[in-house]
């Protein structure tokens, strides 16, 4: 390898990481403003639900797990079935590795409410005009390039606090 190669994988991986670090705050900001506008579905099955009797409204799609998760069959068999209905119908998935992190930015459910499953999480727009925001532009340009570099779900990392 030339120094002139290892230069080049250098400033590729510097280019990456600057993408993922973007990626992550316009997804946080993304989820905090759907949030605020109730254009989200939080849960396996509740998604399931929305995607089967609307699946136009759904704009992103986000698969969450931690470490524990890795193992749990039943869980990566409702992925992969999620991500094959993306890919169907031109929706925009992503995976985050942070459970905790996604609690944090949608609140604690309120009293009485049991623990939500934060292992799936849809951004809605009920209609085409009513709600536009620009960290959902960058998320699905991230997307987008992600699949150009044969990435078709791609991980992304919050910022650090």
């Amino acid at each position: 390898m030339t120094l002139e190669e290892f230069n080049d994988i250098e400033e590729t991986q510097v280019e990456s990481t600057e993408r993922m670090q973007a990626a992550g705050k316009a997804l946080e900001e993304l989820l905090a403003s759907a949030h605020r506008q109730h254009c989200l579905t939080v849960g396996v099955y509740e998604s399931a639900k929305v995607m089967n009797v609307d699946p136009d409204s759904v704009v992103l799609c986000l698969l969450a797990t931690d470490e524990e998760d890795e193992g749990d069959i039943a869980l990566q068999i409702h992925f992969t079935l999620i991500q094959a209905f993306c890919c169907d119908n031109d929706i925009n998935i992503v995976r985050v590795n942070d459970i905790q992190r996604l609690a944090e930015i949608l609140g604690k459910p309120e009293d009485g409410e049991e623990p939500r499953d934060m292992h799936c999480i849809l951004v809605t727009n009920p209609s085409q005009d009513s709600w536009k925001d620009p960290a959902l532009e960058k998320v699905g340009v991230f997307c987008e390039e992600s699949r150009c570099t044969n990435q078709w779900v791609p991980s992304i990392s919050f910022p650090e606090r």
